[in-house]
């Protein structure tokens, strides 16, 4: 989805970088974001239940936060990836 902004003079929409530049975001850029991201979330869903058979006291909400935890670690995705992504698997989840 094309980004959006209010008020009546044109805008560029642009996406600040890890090292303080700011970039356009193409629309290829952005598929190949939400590819991995999609991707991603598939594999994740096989690791919640796995983490749920090996924890079965822990509730999916439990499970997901240590997911969620896990991969902020490791600084593959933007935050605002990650919510999309938490969300996503929560919803392969159900």
């Amino acid at each position: 989805m094309p980004g959006v902004v209010s008020g009546a003079q044109p805008k560029v929409v642009v996406r600040r970088t890890g090292d303080g530049r700011y970039t356009a975001e193409t629309q290829e850029k952005r598929f190949e974001r939400w590819d991995i991201c999609e991707d991603l979330a598939q594999q994740l869903v096989s690791v919640a239940h796995k983490e749920s058979a090996k924890r079965p006291a822990y509730t999916r909400d439990m499970t997901l936060e240590r997911i969620r935890k896990a991969v902020a670690n490791k600084g593959w995705i933007s935050p605002e990836e990650l919510e999309w992504l938490m969300r996503r698997v929560r919803t392969l989840l159900e």
